[in-house]
């Protein structure tokens, strides 16, 4: 894809403003051939710098259509985990998971989240039951020891399970920034039939997933643009009396 100087040029070429704002948010670059999986093929334009290049029009093709699934997804009031434990898009998970009131894993995924739900509700539940005990002075008629011990249960457990209180019941979707990454969060839903929209870069299988957006899964830029196309999508179709 050639490189674009102005809008004017982009104009001239015929660039939909759509496609110049993936390319600056820098959706289209994936990782060196040598990383890539052969699957990714029909998703890539070429290289530059030797770096696999999406083909943006497949990239905006693969967005709509994750965004037409999330929209059901809200008009059937599915609920929808949002997972990524990157560096660089953690805190954009977070942010896009608070903005939809939408359970979330920004740090380690608690291996057995999905397949053993019910112990790790319990979990959930206890740490819930901890937090509003401490609120309310309960914990108190304790020793200070037996206080400091129950402070860092709770420590210990909202790192573990920091943006899951919320999750009563298992997803009807998960949305995974590098499913590869996420390996352990993929196969969970995959094993039981969750559906998955995934970020996916050129060095990833895309089958991992149900609906796979090629792009550029590393680059803040990118992953902050393709989370806002989503959340966008999922909460502009969320019945009106149960928007915040």
């Amino acid at each position: 894809m050639p490189e674009m100087e102005t809008k004017e040029e982009n104009k001239s070429q015929g660039v939909s403003p759509e496609i110049e704002e993936m390319f600056r948010a820098g959706v289209h670059f994936g990782y060196s051939r040598t990383r890539r999986h052969p699957k990714m093929q029909p998703y890539l334009f070429g290289l530059r710098n030797n770096i696999e290049v999406f083909d943006l029009e497949e990239v905006r093709k693969k967005i709509e259509e994750a965004e037409r699934f999330l929209k059901d997804l809200a008009e059937k009031r599915g609920v929808l985990v949002l997972v990524g434990t990157k560096p660089a898009v953690s805190s954009l998970i977070e942010k896009a998971a608070e903005e939809l009131n939408m359970p979330y894993v920004a740090s380690r995924w608690p291996g057995g989240l999905f397949t053993n739900f019910s112990e790790i509700r319990k979990r959930l539940d206890y740490l819930e039951d901890l937090k509003t005990k401490r609120s309310s002075g309960e914990l108190e008629k304790y020793t200070k020891k037996e206080q400091l011990e129950f402070s860092e249960k709770i420590t210990r457990l909202e790192q573990k399970f920091a943006g899951l209180v919320s999750l009563r019941k298992l997803p009807e979707a998960i949305l995974l920034v590098d499913p590869c990454e996420e390996s352990i969060a993929t196969r969970e839903a995959s094993q039981l039939g969750i559906k998955r929209v995934g970020i996916v870069s050129s060095d990833c299988n895309p089958e991992l997933v149900t609906y796979a957006i090629p792009a550029n899964d590393s680059a803040p830029s990118s992953v902050k643009y393709i989370l806002e196309r989503l959340t966008a999508a999922y909460k502009g179709a969320v019945p009106k009396n149960e928007k915040s």
